[in-house]
């Protein structure tokens, strides 16, 4: 999947969690700028995008994702 099919699916699954169709993802979001993305729904944001894309990320590569870039480059490097 490249960057921009990534994001689009990274939005709908954000958006499905935290109940808000408005939200669109780029690369250098972070959690503090999307409402209600607290580290619970952090958690379930990761755990969702692994069981849709059939990937399992390390928790310490989980603790460092700084930027929503951040796990867009980790998803593209377990999918190849």
């Amino acid at each position: 999947m490249n960057e921009q099919d990534l994001l689009a699916k990274f939005s709908e699954l954000l958006g499905d969690l935290l109940g808000d169709d408005t939200i669109v993802l780029s690369m250098a979001t972070t959690r503090p700028q999307i409402p209600n993305w607290d580290s619970f729904n952090y958690v379930n944001f990761i755990v969702a995008v692994e069981a849709e894309l059939g990937i399992k990320f390390r928790v310490a590569d989980v603790e460092a994702f700084q930027t929503v870039g951040d796990i867009v480059t980790e998803t593209q490097r377990l999918l190849r």
